[in-house]
């Protein structure tokens, strides 16, 4: 019996066993089945649903100006997905028809049905991460997070908000290039010289990858937060670089050059207050398209002249009295004629007019005879002057100067005298303007900065000072006759069109004409210019120096001083007018000054520009369009001026604006030469109008328009020193009421405790037998 229980127990354990075993068997079979037929298909979908920790995008820092205003910054935009697998089937269908409803009025891109359907599809598939609205406004996910089903949040109502940013330049085009761009790996400007401090610390948060491949985060909050990247600070002051951009983009327009750019710097820090870099694009508009300011290496022209005469005065060579004979304005040097832009040459000059006037011939035999026997002497000169080297400025692009040597394969016997005046060298507008810059500077040269502060949720957390690149460039004497020589070019010489009398400018003007690569400078009729003027303002204390250049102008006009010198100065009026008004400003009226005279013009706004200058205003037909002005003192008289029809009207002596109008109007189409008021019409007045005809206006600076100018620029800098004063002015009340409110406590904490006096003064007085004294009466204060 009990052998028979025995064996039916082994019979059972052994069927477990076997059992088991078949179980195993199978089991084994199955993962190798899996591992070998299916295991691409399972580790396929193994990967995609992944958790993992990913990391988060701190929001990118903003690019300021000087005062803070937004010059580039990160604009935060969402994108925004439902998660249907959260989303009961009774809350879906509940509100389905309200969602589609308040989709389609927020979007305007579908109409309610459209949505629905969408929707319902979605539902169906049980879409985990599917894409409502790609580049949602904040002001749009407020509201979508009111909606139907949406308001029910992440768990119940499915709704995934992802923040992402984008960078936009809220003034688009100015300063472009210099405020620069970060993307596929390019990097420009402050944006890229500052990338490291301007994105921050990215953060990290935890997401699951679901099919299709998607990251979907598991959380409404981030496992580590991002830190936000800094601000940066920058130079530049927006409203000098609106007046700069715009001064330019006009300027290369009239004269329809190819590209230009424009730098403002301050003279002692080294701080660029303004930079414009403008190029002509096919629609023959202009834009930013590359910083020609530090990145085009070029031959600058007579601009080099400065250096040139500063080297051959620092060695002793020549003297600003030493006399040169120009002769005829041509001079062969071998078998190459140097030629001066005044026909017929200037004669017999001092160095200092060879200088003030430009003559290529006077620079040019100056600097042959002092170095034609040891070239290498000037290029040394040169070499310690520092304009041989880069500046390395903190944003990139900058190209090296050249300035070659006697060793150089290129070097030839004419390489002297033409290197003089500014040819065979190569040279970008900031290093040209750093040289002039140490020269307003005391022959200090400071290296140009782009950055002043970096902040950190608005605190300083790095202050960037004047870098000093040379102490002293050459020797004060070296020093004051280059200004005295910077002064005469816009006193008498090249400049002088630049010249104002409500301060002094210096600086000087460069004509270059431009290689074509291999083919030369090309001939007669075919050669292509470079205009330029760089300098200093006021000349007497400068505070900023300035270069500006035109490349290619084709409109026939390609001088420095006529193509370049206007931006410089209309840069140094808006200057003078707002930053430096707090120097002396004389009476803007003087009783016996006569109001300037503006021959035609339209009644409305001469009325409005008198008015304004506190002239008193005449007219003898209040209601007439077009009067002519003539003054007495400082009464203006308007007398209308009829406007014949069917005949050309005579616009001499008008506005360029005023005179387009009624030409335009009149039927004809107008070409500009020049700028100012009009001087010359090429159809008389009185001849019959052909419709379409094409009237050529000259137009000229004239005394009445300058005049009224310096009124402008006057009132402006008189009305802002008046605010400095009244600003000083209530500082002062208010110190002088807080002083006598504390002189008054102080008188009565003295009355109110004459025994708390007495006594102390008995402490202070104690030992030595001194009677203490009494209080004074209070009156007597």
């Amino acid at each position: 019996m009990a052998k028979d229980v025995r064996k039916d127990i082994l019979w059972r354990a052994y069927l477990v066993y076997l059992a088991v075993l078949i179980f195993a068997l199978v089991l084994i079979g199955k993962v190798v089945y899996i591992q070998t037929a299916e295991g691409d298909y399972w580790r396929t979908k193994a990967k995609e649903l992944t958790i993992d920790t990913l990391k988060v995008e701190a929001i990118r820092g903003d690019i300021c100006s000087d005062d803070g205003s937004l010059l580039s910054t990160s604009v935060p935009i969402y994108e925004v997905r439902i998660d249907f697998g959260a989303i009961t089937k009774e809350l879906f269908n509940k509100d389905v028809d309200s969602l589609s409803s308040q989709l389609s009025k927020l979007f305007k891109d579908k109409s309610k049905n459209e949505y629905k359907q969408i929707l319902i599809s979605a539902q169906r598939h049980k879409d985990r991460y599917f894409l409502l609205k790609r580049d949602a406004t904040y002001s749009q996910l407020k509201q979508l997070r009111t909606f139907g089903i949406l308001k029910a949040g992440k768990y119940r109502g499915g709704r995934i908000e992802i923040s992402k940013t984008r960078r936009v330049m809220p003034y688009q085009n100015l300063a472009m290039r210099t405020v620069g761009f970060e993307r596929q790996g390019i990097s420009v400007g402050i944006e890229g010289a500052y990338s490291t401090q301007l994105k921050g610390k990215n953060g990290l948060s935890l997401k699951q990858k679901i099919a299709g491949g998607i990251w979907m985060p598991l959380s409404d909050e981030n496992q580590i937060e991002p830190q936000n990247g800094n601000d940066i600070i920058s130079t530049i002051d927006i409203n000098i670089q609106d007046v700069a951009e715009n001064s330019l983009m006009q300027n290369l327009a009239l004269h329809n050059a190819h590209h230009g750019c424009v730098i403002l710097m301050e003279v002692q820090t080294g701080y660029i207050k303004a930079i414009a870099n403008l190029t002509r694009s096919k629609d023959g508009t202009y834009v930013e398209q590359f910083n020609y300011a530090i990145g085009e290496s070029s031959e600058p022209g007579s601009t080099f002249k400065l250096p040139t005469m500063m080297a051959a005065l620092e060695d002793g060579l020549i003297d600003l009295n030493e006399t040169v004979n120009t002769g005829n304005g041509v001079m062969k040097f071998f078998d190459q004629e140097m030629v001066d832009s005044h026909k017929g040459g200037y004669g017999t000059i001092t160095a200092e007019q060879a200088f003030i006037n430009s003559s290529n011939v006077g620079v040019s035999k100056l600097l042959y005879k002092s170095y034609f026997k040891h070239p290498e002497k000037f290029i040394s000169r040169l070499y310690s002057f520092g304009i041989n080297k880069p500046l390395n400025l903190e944003i990139g692009g900058e190209a090296p100067p050249y300035i070659k040597n006697t060793k150089s394969k290129t070097w030839s016997k004419v390489s002297l005298p033409w290197m003089s005046v500014g040819y065979e060298v190569r040279i970008t507008p900031m290093q040209t303007l750093t040289f002039y810059n140490a020269v307003a500077n005391n022959g200090r040269m400071v290296k140009p900065l782009f950055v002043k502060e970096i902040r950190q949720t608005g605190k300083v957390i790095e202050t960037f000072n004047p870098i000093v690149i040379n102490e002293s460039i050459c020797s004060k004497s070296t020093i004051e006759k280059a200004k005295k020589m910077l002064l005469g070019v816009v006193e008498s010489g090249t400049g002088k069109g630049l010249k104002s009398n409500l301060y002094k400018i210096a600086g000087k003007t460069g004509t270059a004409q431009i290689a074509r690569g291999n083919t030369g400078y090309g001939e007669d009729g075919n050669m292509s210019y470079k205009a330029s003027f760089v300098g200093y303002f006021p000349a007497d204390n400068p505070k900023y120096s300035c270069i500006v250049v035109i490349n290619d102008p084709v409109n026939g006009t390609y001088y420095g001083a006529s193509v370049a010198g206007p931006v410089f100065k209309e840069i140094a009026d808006k200057l003078y007018a707002t930053k430096l008004s707090t120097v002396a400003v004389t009476s803007v009226m003087n009783p016996n000054f006569m109001a300037p005279i503006v021959k035609t013009g339209n009644q409305l706004d001469l009325n409005k520009i008198y008015q304004s200058l506190n002239f008193l205003v005449r007219s003898d037909n209040p209601s007439a369009e077009w009067v002519e002005s003539d003054a007495i003192k400082t009464t203006v008289n308007l007398k209308e001026k009829k406007m014949a029809t069917n005949i050309v009207p005579n616009v001499v002596g008008m506005g360029t604006r005023d005179a387009i109008y009624i030409l335009e109007n009149a039927g004809l189409k107008v070409v500009l030469n020049g700028r100012g008021l009009v001087k010359s019409q090429s159809i008389s007045a009185g001849s019959k109008i052909v419709n379409g005809a094409i009237i050529q206006l000259v137009l000229t600076r004239t005394v009445a328009a300058d005049t009224l100018k310096e009124f402008f620029i006057k009132k402006t800098a008189l009305d802002k020193q008046n605010e400095l004063l009244a600003e000083k002015k209530n500082a002062d009340i208010k110190d002088s009421l807080k002083t006598k409110k504390d002189d008054k406590k102080e008188k009565v904490t003295k009355v109110k405790d004459p025994k708390k006096n007495k006594n102390s003064k008995k402490t202070k007085n104690k030992g030595k037998g001194n009677k203490p004294k009494t209080p004074k009466n209070n009156n007597q204060h």
